[in-house]
């Protein structure tokens, strides 16, 4: 297992999932406002838009505050945000990209170097790491919702490109640009799914020793807790008995 989703992983088992739910709404409504001033208000029309809905209805945003980040957008409220990704290193050698939505560059740009500089990471040029990801888009689901044999049919069906099914659960990878699709057909078979996003999938991975895991995770934080931040990625990889030390401490 590797990258940021190791570290979300972590966190669900610290139990700071609740804790960072309204923080989680603000940037998904953020994402879904972003998307329907770049094109038409209407999830059918608009394909950034429908994902962006896809991604809030399956981490639980109640419908009123869809509907209201939608509106912001057709009655041009609020501030033009900017599209920014950053890239760096984080300790160890871990590759790291940053993206984010801003309605002030230089705002931005001096928190996301402050928290790479005080974690041990030197902050990029954009490209700097981009060659070691390729963007996917990834679905998850409950490991109750269907058979893993059911699941990788029906994934196959809709044109996904791989799925990995465990007794936490299905996750389905499929290209970037098929997501909204492959994401509805799936949902019209099994329901509303865990998790619908889009990611930066590492296609190398740097190992790091438990000293590094915990300097990458401050890192992610860090970023994380920053408002502009949407995402951050990281292609670290811990073995299982650092993994297991990182979850009970």
């Amino acid at each position: 297992m590797a990258g940021h989703s190791q570290f979300k992983n972590i966190m669900h088992k610290k139990g700071r999932v609740d804790a960072v739910r309204s923080k989680l709404f603000s940037k998904l409504a953020r994402e879904i406002t972003v998307s329907a001033k770049m094109g038409a208000p209407d999830p059918a029309m608009n394909a950034r838009l429908r994902l962006a809905v896809l991604a809030a209805r399956a981490e639980n945003m109640p419908k009123d505050n869809i509907e209201r980040a939608i509106k912001k957008a057709i009655g041009n409220d609020g501030e033009n945000y900017e599209e920014i990704r950053y890239e760096g290193y984080a300790p160890g050698g871990v590759a790291v990209i940053v993206e984010a939505l801003t309605d002030n560059r230089n705002r931005t740009g001096a928190a996301v170097r402050a928290a790479f500089t005080k974690y041990g990471g030197n902050l990029g040029a954009t490209g700097a790491v981009g060659h070691m990801f390729t963007r996917v888009g990834e679905i998850a689901y409950p490991a109750a919702k269907a058979s893993a044999d059911d699941m990788l049919e029906a994934a196959i069906e809709a044109g996904a490109d791989d799925v990995v099914s465990d007794a936490s659960g299905h996750t389905i990878t499929c290209a970037f640009d098929g997501l909204g699709s492959v994401a509805q057909a799936l949902e019209a078979r099994f329901g509303e799914a865990e998790t619908v996003k889009s990611l930066w999938k590492p296609t190398l991975t740097t190992p790091v020793d438990e000293d590094s895991a915990q300097s990458v995770m401050k890192l992610i934080a860090a970023l994380d807790e920053d408002d502009d931040v949407q995402n951050v990625f990281a292609n670290f990889e811990v073995s299982e008995a650092v993994l297991a030390k990182l979850t009970a401490a």
